[in-house]
């Protein structure tokens, strides 16, 4: 005779593993997301639990961020760390967890996001704002951005995948460029190099102009012709005086990249790690000026000629 009682415990194993490989997303999937923007920043429709609404790609936050006004009853944990990306700020960090994310095709399961207040985006965009989707929900997927018809093309890559996997846009080898990118700390950065001196610029489609650490020595802003002064936003009501300009010479891997238009500003406090600091962030105004893609496992940035 068989043992049920046997058989009833593998069934229950089986299902319990089959849902944790399930909600660990190790399967592949395609979708194509259209976006909407806010100024230069790209608006996502996602669905956190039972919440839908706007949420803000943010390749420069790590994390999921939640807008603390529409989360605030979730249980949460406070953290005496600092936020990155978009919603910068050096309060202790509010730490929650949501059951389910989703947008299009793709859902996340038990995700661990930071509740910051967000009120200054809405107001500065006049639109309501949910979140952040920060690159830890990327990471195993190829992003490809279409800024003229408005469409982010993703890719879950599975594991068996990994080596081979490459979209259909990207057999036209000759129809674009290949550079090298690295992940630290869930940032994205690139390599470049101006006047010699070698720089690692962090990518982020949350940051509404390119910027470059005023601290940097003297020969990188030979380069620059400065057009103007600007105040930014610091961090609560602060002010900040920066400079804006026209940056040449500018390598990214090996290729020449055009005049550049950048914010010249202090950047001592965008450190990723004690060993790791940026030199400066590529944004809006330079991710916009191509069609620009991402194979976040196989840390390659594709940029359409």
């Amino acid at each position: 005779a068989m043992d049920t009682g046997k058989d009833t415990m593998l069934n229950k194993e089986l299902s319990i593993t089959f849902n944790t490989l399930a909600d660990r997303g190790d399967d592949s999937v395609s979708c194509v997301i259209p976006f909407s923007r806010a100024g230069n920043l790209i608006l996502i429709k996602a669905k956190a639990d039972s919440t839908e609404g706007n949420f803000i790609l943010d390749t420069g936050s790590p994390c999921l961020v939640l807008n603390l006004t529409y989360f605030r009853d979730y249980p949460h944990m406070q953290l005496a760390e600092e936020d990155g990306g978009m919603a910068g700020t050096n309060a202790r960090v509010l730490r929650t967890t949501v059951t389910q994310l989703s947008f299009d095709a793709i859902t996340h399961y038990r995700v661990d996001a930071n509740l910051v207040n967000l009120g200054n985006i809405e107001n500065n965009k006049g639109v309501k704002i949910l979140g952040l989707l920060g690159m830890q929900l990327f990471k195993q997927f190829e992003m490809i951005i279409d800024y003229d018809k408005s469409l982010i093309y993703l890719h879950r890559i599975s594991k068996k995948e990994a080596a081979t996997y490459r979209h259909t846009m990207l057999e036209d080898t000759a129809a674009y460029r290949v550079v090298p990118i690295e992940i630290i700390n869930d940032r994205v950065l690139a390599r470049t190099e101006i006047a010699g001196k070698k720089l690692r610029l962090m990518i982020d489609f949350a940051a509404e102009s390119n910027v470059l650490d005023s601290r940097l020595p003297d020969k990188v802003f030979d380069n620059l012709a400065i057009t103007r002064r600007v105040l930014l936003n610091g961090i609560g009501n602060k002010k900040v005086e920066a400079l804006y300009g026209d940056l040449s010479n500018m390598k990214l891997g090996n290729q020449e990249i055009g005049t550049l238009p950048v914010l010249i500003t202090n950047l001592e406090k965008t450190c990723l790690s004690y060993e790791s600091c940026i030199d400066g962030i590529l944004g809006f105004d330079f991710l916009s000026l191509h069609k620009i893609g991402f194979n976040f496992v196989n840390r390659k940035m594709y940029i359409w000629k």
